[in-house]
């Protein structure tokens, strides 16, 4: 068949390159550049995280709505400006975390595109000659004492019900390991299984030349609509015209909602803001990817530099970025890293991007109502990145009428009727 990628980031690139390993032909529509500035998957924290499993909501968050909603510095920000075109998915959002089992449900749902995550990455690495890019090299989490890291029982409970193995640390061992970590931080948890992106930009770039090298066209144009005929997709309509094709996946990330409901789908999807700042001169920092449990950010060692990533705005796609997120972020990795210079005396490249998040903290991967030739693999939220090749296996066994390789239920387009 003749199937059409819509969106070139690292679901999309999966995808395509898990449809021409089927023997499919395969056209990517992106506008932007693969790998660009304007995708998610360029600002990526980097973690690749079988840990990755506790969802954004849980029990009792709604009881801390109103301090998001006052307090412009903390961790989860909620604009003002944008709360009543919010409020349905910020209602959604409560519910789905609103008892134990909903989360625990979740839970188990992401382990089963999390838990083999680092390994399909470095054999896709390997297969593109980009080995390089990814690193096993575990993921930290580093706690003032035992104390707060009893706090987050649940996220603990979460992590050990779906499978997650981890090594305590000690201070010894903690400071052993990151010798640059403040006097702060007297406790570690250390999820070996986990890796690291070195460069993500560039890894998805590979990943799509990859693709095209195989025979993949890529058209940087934007997919406005399908063109149908009855229940069958005959073309996508883009701004350079059409492009017959027989299927298509809509991979676009948080613009991917539009298209859906043409598809006959209305999905509760928004722009769940991250920033990142890198830090491009030498510093003191980790020598491998670090979480403080107090500034819940990644703290990771790039090509570029080091990486901090974090920081939750929900608000809409084209509202302006709000720089003073970086400035929490590097101001948090200064108190984490004593030997880090000021500000005034270190570059820092800011970036802004959307993270497609849907309420429950769960992918859209299936059919969409109108047309089994027009499937969903977009809404990733947090863990996009991580389950990007799994996604893209999963999206090309639908193109294929293949069983998939996981169950599929919890991450139905039609869950949000």
């Amino acid at each position: 068949m003749h199937v059409t990628v819509i969106g070139a980031g690292i679901v999309g690139a999966c995808t395509a390159l898990e449809l021409l390993r089927d023997g499919h032909q395969v056209t990517i529509i992106e506008p932007g550049e693969p790998g660009g500035r304007q995708a998610a998957s360029y600002g990526h924290g980097c973690w690749i995280s079988p840990a990755s499993v506790v969802p954004m909501s849980t029990p009792g968050l709604w009881k801390q709505v109103p301090g998001y909603l006052l307090n412009p510095n903390g961790p989860l920000v909620i604009r003002w400006a944008n709360i009543v075109q919010l409020l349905p998915w910020l209602s959604r959002f409560l519910l789905a975390g609103s008892t134990l089992r909903r989360v625990e449900r979740t839970a188990r749902a992401l382990a089963t595109i999390l838990k083999d995550s680092p390994e399909r990455h470095i054999a896709l690495a390997k297969s593109i000659g980009a080995s390089d890019l990814i690193r096993r090299e575990g993921l930290l989490y580093a706690y003032p004492d035992r104390a707060a890291f009893e706090t987050e029982k649940l996220a603990w409970h979460l992590r050990r019900i779906t499978g997650l193995e981890w090594q305590e640390l000690d201070e010894q061992s903690l400071r052993t390991r990151e010798p640059a970590l403040s006097a702060h931080y007297r406790f570690g948890v250390l999820a070996e299984a986990g890796a690291h992106c070195t460069d993500p930009g560039l890894y998805v770039s590979a990943l799509v030349s990859e693709a095209v090298k195989y025979g993949a066209r890529l058209i940087k144009t934007k997919a406005t609509s399908f063109r149908l005929k009855g229940e069958r997709l005959e073309a996508i309509e883009t701004d350079q015209g059409e492009i017959v094709c027989d299927r298509t996946v809509v991979a676009a990330g948080v613009w991917s909602k539009a298209l859906a409901r043409m598809a006959g789908d209305r999905i509760p999807l928004e722009s769940e803001r991250g920033y990142h700042g890198v830090i491009g001169t030498p510093v003191n920092g980790p020598a491998h990817p670090v979480m403080p449990s107090d500034g819940k950010m990644a703290n990771t060692p790039t090509a570029h530099g080091l990486r901090l990533s974090g920081q939750v705005e929900l608000a809409t796609v084209d509202t302006p970025p709000n720089w003073k997120r970086v400035d929490i972020l590097l101001d948090h990795a200064r108190r984490t890293y004593a030997g880090l210079p000021e500000t005034r005396d270190i570059s820092v490249d800011r970036w802004m991007g959307h993270r497609p998040s849907t309420p429950d903290g769960r992918p859209v991967i299936g059919r969409a109502s109108i047309s089994t030739d027009v499937i969903y693999a977009f809404g990733h939220g947090h863990v996009g990145f991580a389950s990007g090749p799994i996604s893209g296996r999963l999206a090309a066994d639908l193109v294929s009428d293949k069983p998939p390789e996981r169950d599929l239920e919890p991450f139905s387009p039609q869950r949000f009727r």
